[in-house]
């Protein structure tokens, strides 16, 4: 009955706690106030908020739902189910919420009161589809009417994973509304944003999935689900508490801007979240452990201790939906608001940096939170998987751990250093960035050995869920990944990939777009690391090509390469000259020059680790040729060479049989 109480009690203290907080926060920050001219109305200025509000419970409960039925839950049991059922009522609630904000947006902007005449229909529909803000939310609501349809059609394991990412792409519209920043952190706030309401989603998501999917965890069955979750939870929380930090700093600037509406407000929030992270210590340190323990202890506590989790998470979204409204106290700047800004401020939306000396280029710092949160995520999970190999006797090569440190550690100065900084401002800066993410970080990553690190450190699981390993092992035994591990296709897409992206409107959107940005680098990366990985690759493989094909296609790319940087070297028109060609920065070089530069550098940085590579296919030749003349040696010991016998004893007998002249 206790249990049962708590079940029902928990969702909907989620929903009373945020509504009250929601409409406390907005009476206190302002958020609904009536604006001095075109005001929509009440019924818009609360109901812009309160849908927002819903919106957000409506994705944290597919996103939370989907990532539990992916890593958590076992396909062949009730849970998995109705947690995929759970996903699609929450996305058609995440749809609905949509539309209405969209639509109460509308209002507030148009200042139209509702009819249904064609003038009406047509403001709408050219709102919708032709301003960034309608187009965001068109997209949004799309997006989650399409989860509702997939989460009722597609209950197959491995293709949920991919309704999974649409849904967390889904949340990239929602990231780009809202509180922005001024222009020059305009990236690193919607950076913030979007990681925030993702890993807040999986948070408060997977806590309601789990409560709803009470009947269907009964006796033990409730405790690995629970381990899973809280290991979810407390990556959660770590990228909530940083992305809030870095969210609340651009918005606030100064120590005394928390004294305003908005930073009580933020300091309400840090409160909730606060007292969430002491919750999942006590979870963690010491429910788990009593919960595991004995067949029932610990139960009743666990689900009142959910109940109270639930209500600081209702306390901090409804805060979150009101910060949404609230105007903060840091005035966003403009670079059109600047006098006289010059041509590269006023395409780059931020301040010139200094001039670009080779000093400066290991001084200044351009941050982004997402390659600081994945790079030390990478570090910190590779040594705990290699202390957890050495705590139970099992050796790990020191020099796999130096190597794959010094990778993710170059990663991180490329995608926060100086070149992450002069790159939007510079070709050559850019073409550096280039060859260090495709060529010297997988070359130290590869022979770091994760996936094998990782199969030989994670647990095998055996109740028909899949985590960490058995994904890893479904990806690396898969014909996708067999036809990608083989080099002549690693060639073609590391090589083929200069030209497609250099010369097609790829370049521009990376060049001009945050998330274009982001994909450049993941491309680079992924492709430079399927590249060496099928050259030199320890983790293991669907297919390993002979050396000899080895070494030719490393020539192969490597006079492609060579051919790609001698034609930039020798070029004389701007490959982006809207750009480039219009940044003006008086360096002493111009944009045609600087390009040429790049060229040479993608001719001569980006040869250096191909010939690093070549030595090592040739060592890696020379040792598995040593391997075999041993392991043949050792056989003929064993065997008295029978086979060296029986092949002489067989041209013996073929030369008896040759007619004597």
């Amino acid at each position: 009955m206790v249990n049962r109480l708590a079940r029902i009690a928990g969702p909907a203290l989620l929903l009373v706690v945020s509504f009250v907080a929601l409409l406390a926060a907005l009476a206190y920050g302002g958020g609904a106030d009536a604006p001095i001219i075109t005001d929509p109305g009440a019924v818009v200025r609360y109901g812009l908020p309160i849908a927002k509000l819903v919106v957000n419970i409506g994705a944290a409960g597919t996103i939370g739902a989907l990532v539990l039925a992916v890593f958590a839950l076992a396909a062949d049991k009730p849970e998995y189910g109705r947690a995929l059922d759970v996903a699609a009522g929450a996305s058609a609630l995440w749809t609905v919420a949509s539309a209405a904000t969209g639509f109460l947006i509308f209002l507030s902007i148009y200042n139209q009161p509702v009819s249904f005449d064609d003038r009406f229909g047509d403001l709408l529909s050219s709102f919708m589809t032709t301003t960034e803000l309608g187009q965001a939310w068109l997209a949004t609501t799309l997006i989650a009417a399409a989860l509702t349809v997939l989460c009722f059609a597609v209950r197959h394991q491995t293709a949920i994973i991919f309704v999974t990412i649409l849904a967390i792409a889904g949340m990239i519209p929602m990231s780009l509304q809202g509180h922005a920043g001024d222009q020059a952190s305009h990236e690193s706030a919607i950076t913030a944003v979007y990681l925030h309401i993702v890993f807040a989603a999986i948070w408060l998501g997977g806590l309601l999935t789990i409560i709803l999917l009470r009947p269907a965890l009964e006796g033990r069955r409730l405790l690995p689900v629970l381990q899973r979750y809280s290991t979810l939870a407390l990556i959660s929380f770590i990228v909530v508490a940083a992305s809030g930090y870095v969210s609340a700093e651009i918005r606030l600037a100064t120590i005394p801007n928390l004294l305003t509406p908005y930073g009580i407000l933020v300091l309400v929030k840090v409160f909730a979240l606060g007292a969430l992270g002491l919750f999942g210590i006590f979870q963690r340190r010491f429910l788990i452990g009593r919960m595991a323990s004995s067949e029932t202890g610990g139960r009743g506590a666990f689900w009142w201790l959910i109940t109270a989790e639930i209500a600081f998470m209702g306390l901090a979204s409804g805060v979150a939906a009101a910060l949404a409204r609230t105007v903060t106290p840091q005035v966003e700047v403009a670079i059109g608001d600047i006098t006289n800004p010059s041509a590269a401020e006023l395409l780059t939306n931020r301040a010139l940096p200094p001039a670009p000396t080779f000093e400066n280029f290991f001084t200044q710092w351009n941050f982004d939170l997402l390659w600081i949160l994945l790079c030390a995520f990478a570090i910190f999970f590779y040594i705990a998987g290699v202390v957890r190999l050495h705590r139970r006797g099992d050796r790990w090569p020191l020099h796999r751990t130096i190597l794959w440190v010094a990778g993710i550690v170059t990663l991180f100065y490329i995608t926060n250093g100086g070149i992450n900084l002069y790159e939007k401002y510079l070709f050559s800066a850019h073409m550096l960035g280039h060859m260090v993410l495709g060529m010297m970080v997988p070359v130290l990553l590869v022979p770091g050995a994760p996936i094998t690190l990782a199969l030989r450190a994670i647990k095998k699981r055996s109740d028909g869920s899949r985590g960490p390993r058995e994904w890893i092992m479904l990806l690396v035994h898969s014909r996708y990944f067999a036809v990608l591990a083989n080099p002549i296709v690693a060639a073609i897409i590391f090589a083929g990939s200069l030209w497609v992206f250099y010369y097609t409107p790829l370049f521009s959107w990376a060049t001009t777009d945050h998330i274009g940005h982001i994909w450049m680098i993941v491309h680079f990366v992924g492709a430079g690391y399927l590249f060496v990985q099928s050259l030199i690759g320890i983790d293991p493989s669907p297919y390993r090509a002979p050396y000899p094909m080895r070494l030719l296609v490393l020539l192969g790319t490597m006079a492609f390469h060579a051919f790609f940087g001698l034609t930039l070297m020798s070029g004389s028109g701007l490959l982006l000259a809207d750009w480039y060609g219009a940044m003006g920065w008086d360096i002493g070089i111009s944009a045609i020059e600087d390009q040429q530069r790049g060229g040479g550098i993608a001719w001569g940085v980006g040869e250096l680790p191909t010939i690093a590579l070549a030595i090592a296919v040739a060592f890696m030749w020379a040792r598995s040729d040593g391997r075999e003349s041993k392991r043949y040696d050792r056989k003929a010991d064993r065997d008295g060479d029978a086979e060296l016998e029986e092949y002489n004893a067989m041209l013996a007998k073929r030369a008896s049989r040759v007619p004597q002249r």
